[in-house]
């Protein structure tokens, strides 16, 4: 019978495995960071595992960048140095996340066969040297990439430390534009139009007479000119990557156990990737989170990053990367937290409803491109302010963490996110974007379109979701904010207004509507389909830098009542002006108008603005929608966030994001302060320490 028993619970785990059981939930906070021993000057395991166990720390994440440790010469594998760090964790109670090394191939895969790394365009190429240089789509790369996923997995998939695999690593395109990619993007515009003749229609290749008669015909992308082509390309890149992805997962997957989780690390750089299409085969989604310290710590990547990819599968993720202390490809931008500013990062992670944070990576670089970017412990390899306050918190997760994990969070406002209408806008820009944290040029509809409404909102403490043409269900919420939708099909322009009809709020952004799903300018008065919601329609529009509206209609000081960039000149029927441009000949045009249309409202921006008026019309419209909060009365350097626990309970996290102490009257129901045990009373003013947290849970 014993016998028997087991025999039956090994079928039941067999058939789990094939039925696609989840992983187990977790039940506690995982809190570490990435570790590579094999990059130490000297061996020191144990001392690191020692200090690990010290500081309370529960989660490592290895192996995603040593392909060339685990493969040293083509076909011979080596496991024996990686096997004693798992071992080693594991004794001592440290659950791995382990990587597939797929994102920095060998010195002997690209000696012998160069040809799978990438071409950019127009004639560059890449070289070895740095990571991330392949064509993910050779299939000679793909080869040696199945090969060596599937001896790790023999290898590792049933060691008991490991609960979950990372897919590659940060992945993207790369700007792939191989001769193979470019036949495999033939084939793609096959299944797809069907015939050239299709092609020529859709695309408007009779545009200067570039109409095709066969696919052999079929330009290469480095001198297209034509939008559609460049549209459709973007796709197919990020058709590329989820392909990609969705192939290791599926490898990883024949193996991994029941409880394990697959996940990928993707970057908060949404606009590169298809983040639904790249996740589908993975359990949970996790991301790499970089941003300012010091005076410039405001919380706003940490909060953007949480609520997109908590969006993508409307669940919990996990945070895989982020600043342990300094952070730069060299020493010119090296800020380390002020005192405190590493626990309240991990917190306001937490608030997003992150289920683990794991820093990269647990010691600094002693060689190579990040020597500066510092790790836990820093080069001497010793304790030190950054390792006391990573141990100040994990203790505190490993008493209260039980309360944090799970969170489920609940909102009312959602922003839309269009991949099409970024790459179109990148195709057709109407501005020139800012630079970016690094210097670099930075992307205009993700940073400045998106990244304006999300900041305001959450620098006035209104909980946010991200909804995505593919699958959108406004129905699921009160206002929903639509950054330049300049890519769209009727389909979903004609949901979006049937939205409205039913009682739905809309606060919309220029450009909306202007072209369809194959970036084709609709031949109708603009905003096309959206006319009737919009209660407007128009037929020009300009560039300008900056121009005052006439009489401050929103009250705000003489600095911020101010639009930029992009004006067009509207000519409302049955929409209300909220706003006019002080300018001679463009003072005719409402520049902002409300629209009541069926049962809800579209309040629409016909230029670009500042962020206080920004901060006035989403407040306007959420008190339109009736779903203003005593959170509003907050804002920034205080931020809150809440939801709910395993518990059923209500968790209220406040930060002060200031070298200043603060205060606030605690709105909420009764409850306890986590970090300090205090009993806290609705109505009590609360004092929260310069970049510090409280963290309240309702009885």
């Amino acid at each position: 019978m014993k016998k028997l028993n087991t025999i039956l619970l090994l079928l039941l785990v067999f058939l789990a495995g094939r039925l696609g059981a989840q992983p187990q939930k977790m039940d506690n906070i995982l809190y570490g960071a990435a570790y590579y021993h094999e990059y130490m000057p000297t061996d020191r395991l144990a001392e690191d595992l020692k200090l690990m166990k010290e500081s309370g720390m529960s989660v490592v994440r290895l192996g995603e960048s040593t392909w060339s440790l685990f493969e040293p010469r083509e076909g011979e594998f080596d496991f024996n140095w990686m096997d004693r760090i798992i071992d080693g964790l594991h004794a001592n109670g440290i659950k791995v996340i382990l990587g597939t090394p797929t994102y920095s191939m060998p010195a002997w895969l690209w000696h012998k066969h160069p040809e799978v790394l990438v071409n950019y365009e127009k004639g560059s190429k890449a070289y070895y040297g740095i990571r991330q240089n392949m064509d993910i789509t050779n299939p000679t790369f793909l080869f040696y990439s199945e090969r060596i996923i599937r001896k790790m997995m023999e290898h590792y998939a049933k060691h008991p430390a490991i609960i979950g695999y990372q897919v590659d690593n940060e992945t993207t395109s790369y700007g792939v534009n191989n001769y193979d990619y470019h036949i495999s993007f033939i084939n793609y515009l096959k299944k797809k139009f069907g015939s050239t003749e299709n092609l020529n229609k859709i695309w408007g290749l009779n545009y200067w007479g570039m109409t095709i008669n066969d696919w052999d015909e079929f330009p290469e992308k480095d001198g297209v000119t034509n939008t559609a082509y460049k549209l459709e390309w973007e796709r197919f890149k990020r058709k590329t990557v989820a392909d990609y992805l969705t192939w290791q997962a599926t490898i990883v997957s024949e193996y991994k156990r029941p409880d394990q989780f697959i996940t990928q690390c993707f970057m908060p750089s949404v606009q590169d990737i298809d983040q639904i299409e790249s996740s589908k085969k993975m359990d949970v989604l996790a991301v790499n989170v970089y941003h300012g310290s010091q005076e410039n710590l405001t919380g706003d990547e940490i909060a953007f990053a949480g609520d997109f990819f908590r969006s993508v599968k409307m669940k919990n993720y996990l945070i895989t990367e982020t600043n342990a202390q300094t952070i730069g490809w060299d020493s010119r931008s090296q800020q380390p937290p002020y005192d405190g500013q590493l626990r309240q990062n991990v917190y306001a992670h937490l608030g997003s409803g992150a289920n683990m944070v794991e820093y990269w990576h647990w010691h600094s670089i002693h060689y190579g491109q990040e020597t500066y970017w510092k790790g836990i412990l820093s080069h001497d390899l010793q304790p030190n302010r950054a390792y006391t306050e990573y141990s100040k918190t994990a203790h505190e997760l490993q008493k209260f963490g039980k309360k944090l994990v799970n969170l489920k969070i609940t909102n009312k406002v959602a922003i839309l996110f269009s991949h099409d209408s970024n790459a179109g806008l990148n195709i057709m820009p109407f501005k020139t974007p800012k630079a970016d944290m690094w210097g670099s040029a930075s992307n205009v509809y993700r940073n400045e379109l998106v990244g304006q409404f999300h900041r305001v909102l959450y620098r006035n403490n209104v909980g946010v979701d991200f909804i995505f043409p593919e699958n959108a269900r406004f129905e699921n919420y009160d206002l929903v904010i639509i950054p330049a939708l300049y890519i769209a099909s009727d389909d979903l322009l004609n949901k979006i207004s049937k939205y409205v009809e039913n009682g739905g709020h809309v606060i919309m952004q220029f450009k909306s509507g202007f072209c369809d799903e194959n970036s084709m300018v609709r031949p109708m008065l603009a905003p096309g389909p959206l006319r009737k919601a919009c209660g407007f329609y128009y037929q020009e529009f300009t560039n300008f830098k900056e121009l005052s509206l006439k009489d401050n209609p929103f009250n705000v000081d003489e600095a911020s009542n101010k639009v930029y960039d992009w004006g067009e000149y509207l000519i409302p029927e049955t929409a209300k002006a909220l706003a006019w441009y002080d300018h001679q000949y463009f003072g005719k045009y409402p520049a902002i108008t409300i629209n009541n249309f069926g049962k809800g409202t579209l309040l629409y921006e016909g230029t670009g603005v500042s962020d206080l008026i920004q901060e006035k019309l989403i407040l306007l419209e959420m008190a339109q929608a009736g779903i203003k909060t005593v959170d509003q009365n907050l804002h920034w350097p205080i931020i809150t966030k809440s939801g709910i626990n395993e518990a059923s309970k209500k968790v209220h996290y406040y930060y002060n994001y200031s070298s200043q102490k603060s205060t606030l009257v605690y709105p909420h129901k009764n409850g306890n302060e986590l970090t300090s045990g205090k009993v806290i009373t609705s109505g009590a003013t609360l004092e929260i320490n310069p970049w510090d947290v409280l963290i309240i849970e309702e009885n």
